[in-house]
């Protein structure tokens, strides 16, 4: 089946740029003006997407969703390396003041320059999760652990609900093609995954692993979408979340403006980076026809 250019598009604001990285806490960093990070490019806070990186974001709606269908994009992850920020311990994270008053203290820490890129990567993140209200609605936390990760997601589900993480898993053939921008077929029809609440935690830049946590009281379907890749048939298990009422969302979204909707007119749906991830109430899934992740 052909794209359907009308109702899939990619959007693709500034260039693509790698994942911020820096040495161990407390050695010194070199820092260049030159150095880039992915910053989330927004400008209206109140009730847009801050924790998504739009630049290479692509947004389509559920009817999308079919087996045969052509979505653009592209499934960018955080790939570990011996340079990769890492997740902390909840006792190392705590050592350190995670507070927008102690930026100045904390790019001394790291070792970045005032004004450069990274020191405003920083700003930014600390910024979303301590300045920045959520939208109607939504509840949300910055985990910089995983203790404190799995701590707002159990509060979100219940004590006694247990839950796994669902994450997008890309397969590539070759060295090439899963990191640049290419047509998907989704070669299977999608399945729905159960989930009567999610929590989607996203990584934000920073030098070490910073999750933005969330949970909308608006209804969201989560998917497993099967797909290949047309540059050299990178297969990617992707999850996709469709948010079901968009109408507390800014008119300047960037779906909107792809889409040429309006906030409520329509749910939107979008995958999930490779690096992200998508937690669930655990459920017997054998009749299901689904797996749910291990964590």
């Amino acid at each position: 089946m052909e794209c359907n250019s009308m109702r899939i598009l990619f959007i693709f604001l500034l260039s693509v740029t790698p994942l911020i990285s820096c040495a161990a806490i407390g050695e010194e960093v070199a820092s260049n003006e030159n150095d880039h990070v992915p910053v989330n490019h927004h400008h209206d806070h109140g009730h847009s997407t801050p924790h998504i990186d739009h630049s290479v974001q692509a947004f389509f709606t559920p009817e999308d969703l079919k087996e045969g269908n052509v979505i653009p994009t592209m499934f960018r992850g955080r790939y570990p390396s011996s340079s990769s920020p890492r997740l902390l311990p909840r006792e190392e994270a705590d050592s350190i003041p995670f507070l927008h008053s102690k930026l100045p203290y904390l790019l001394h820490l790291f070792g970045f320059a005032q004004a450069s890129a990274r020191a405003n990567a920083v700003e930014e993140t600390l910024r979303q999760c301590l300045i920045d209200k959520p939208i109607q609605g939504e509840t949300k936390t910055c985990a910089t652990s995983l203790e404190s990760m799995l701590d707002f997601v159990q509060q979100i589900f219940g004590s006694s609900t247990k839950f796994k993480a669902l994450s997008t898993k890309t397969f590539a053939k070759s060295g090439t093609g899963s990191n640049i921008i290419q047509n998907y077929t989704i070669t299977k029809e999608p399945r729905q995954v159960p989930s009567p609440k999610m929590v989607a935690c996203h990584t934000l830049p920073y030098p070490y692993v910073v999750y933005y946590c969330h949970h909308q009281e608006s209804e969201s379907k989560v998917f497993k979408v099967s797909l290949r890749g047309e540059v050299n048939n990178n297969i990617v298990e992707a999850i996709s979340v469709c948010h079901l009422d968009t109408s507390q969302w800014s008119p300047n979204h960037p779906s909107f403006q792809v889409l040429g909707l309006k906030p409520g007119s329509s749910p939107i749906c979008h995958f999930f980076p490779a690096d992200n991830l998508v937690w669930v109430p655990l459920f017997d899934t054998q009749d299901l026809g689904y797996k749910v992740l291990s964590t």
